[in-house]
C-alpha cells in the first residue's frame, strides 16, 4: 500500500514539473516573440550581450520597406561610399530581394538617445514625395548603433554629376528639372507640416539622381538625430565644403533661411559647374563660389562662368535661354544673400522657377 502511494506521489510529482516547465517555455516565447509589437516595429525586447550589458534592438519599418528583416539589414553585403565623424554610409544589396540600399549607420557616441530619436524616425519614415529620398526602415542595436536604411539611385549623386562635365548636366532642361526638384522637395519639408522640417545640411552631395534626372533630396533633418557636438563637426564639415552660412555659428540654430542659401549655392554649382568653394583661388575671400560669381558680375565676365553647351542654340531661341540663364543666376545670388531677411522663401523661389522656366 505505501508502495502504490510513492508511485503516486512520484508521478504528481513528475507531471507538475512538466506542466511547470511548459508554462515557462511559453511565458520566455511570449517575450522574445514582442507582445503587443505593432505591425512596423520588430523586436523591442532585452537582448543580452557576451560582456552582460543589456540593451535594445528594434527595428521600424516603413512604407517600402515592410518585408524587411534585422537579418536582410545587418548581413547584407555593403561597400562604403562616405564617411564623416558620425558614421559611415554603406551601398549595400538586401539579402533575400538583393535590392540595392543606402544603409546609413551612425556611431553610438553621436546620436541622442533612443527615446529622443524614435519620435523623430517616426516623422522622418512618414515622408514621401516625389524629390525626397524615402526612409525604408530604422535599425538600433543593444550596444546604441542606429541604421538608416534608403532606397538607392543608379546615376549617384549630384557633385559627381556635375564634377564629371557629361554633356546631359550642361543642357538648360536638365538644369532647370533638376532646380525644380530639388525646390519642390525643399518645399515640402519647409510647409507640410505644422513646424517646418530643416534640412540642415543641404549640398549638392545630397541630392540623388533617378534614371531621369529626377532629383531626391536626402539626409534631411538629419542634424536632428545627432548630439550637439556631432551636429556642430556637420556644420564645420558643411564651411569647409562651402556651404556654411554667414550667419549660422551653432547647427542647432539651422533655419528655413540656411537652408535657402545652400539652396542658391546648388544652384550655382549647377549653372556654372564650379565647386561650392575653390581652395586654389586667391584672394581667401573668392573662395565661395557666391563671392567668385559676384566678382565676375562686376568685371562684366559673366559667360566666363558658363559652359558653352550651356549658352549654345535651343531651338534656335539662344537669346531667350541667356536670359533665363541670367534670370537663374539672380535668384541663385539672391538666395545666397549674406542677411537671411533679403532671402526668398522657398515659395517664393518656386514661383519665380516657375516664370524662368516657361
Amino acid at each position: 500500500m505505501e508502495h502504490k502511494h510513492l508511485v503516486i506521489l512520484i508521478i504528481g510529482l513528475t507531471s507538475f514539473c512538466v506542466a511547470a516547465l511548459v508554462v515557462y517555455m511559453w511565458c520566455c516565447c511570449r517575450k522574445r516573440g514582442g507582445e503587443d509589437v505593432p505591425r512596423d516595429l520588430e523586436g523591442g525586447f532585452e537582448v543580452k550581450e557576451r560582456d552582460g550589458v543589456v540593451g535594445k534592438e528594434i527595428l521600424m519599418r516603413f512604407e517600402g520597406g515592410e518585408d524587411l528583416t534585422v537579418l536582410d539589414i545587418l548581413d547584407a553585403p555593403g561597400e562604403v561610399i562616405g564617411k564623416s565623424g558620425y558614421g559611415t554610409l554603406y551601398r549595400a544589396a538586401l539579402l533575400r530581394s538583393n535590392r540595392p540600399a543606402l544603409l546609413r549607420f551612425f556611431r553610438p557616441p553621436c546620436t541622442l538617445s533612443l527615446k529622443e530619436v524614435v519620435p523623430i524616425i517616426e516623422v522622418l519614415g512618414s515622408i514621401r514625395h516625389p524629390n525626397l529620398v524615402p526612409l525604408y526602415a530604422f535599425y538600433a542595436g543593444p550596444r546604441g548603433e542606429k541604421l538608416l536604411v534608403h532606397s538607392f539611385y543608379r546615376r549617384g549623386n549630384l557633385a559627381q554629376f556635375i564634377r564629371d562635365g557629361v554633356g546631359e548636366v550642361h543642357k538648360w532642361p536638365i538644369i532647370c528639372r533638376i532646380s525644380m526638384g530639388i525646390a519642390r522637395g525643399l518645399d515640402y519639408l519647409h510647409t507640410a507640416f505644422e513646424i517646418p522640417i530643416v534640412h540642415g545640411n543641404l549640398k549638392s552631395k545630397n541630392i540623388l539622381l533617378d534614371g531621369h534626372f529626377r532629383p531626391r533630396v536626402s539626409d534631411f533633418g538629419l542634424h536632428l538625430l545627432l548630439t550637439p557636438t556631432a551636429g556642430q563637426e556637420m556644420l564645420e564639415t558643411a564651411a569647409v565644403q562651402g556651404y556654411k552660412v554667414p550667419e549660422l555659428i551653432k547647427m542647432k540654430d539651422a533655419s528655413e533661411e540656411s537652408d535657402i542659401y545652400s539652396l542658391g549655392v546648388i544652384l550655382l554649382e549647377l549653372l556654372t559647374g564650379k565647386e561650392p568653394m575653390d581652395e586654389y583661388t586667391f584672394p581667401a575671400k573668392d573662395t565661395l563660389l557666391p563671392n567668385v560669381v559676384k566678382t565676375a558680375i562686376i568685371e562684366d565676365r559673366i559667360t566666363d562662368l558658363f559652359h558653352p553647351i550651356v549658352l549654345g542654340q535651343s531651338n534656335g531661341k539662344k537669346e531667350a535661354v541667356e536670359d533665363h540663364i541670367l534670370e537663374l543666376l539672380r535668384l541663385a545670388m539672391v538666395c545666397c544673400s549674406p542677411s537671411p531677411s533679403l532671402r526668398p522663401t522657398v515659395k517664393e523661389v518656386l514661383t519665380r522657377l516657375e516664370e524662368i522656366e516657361r
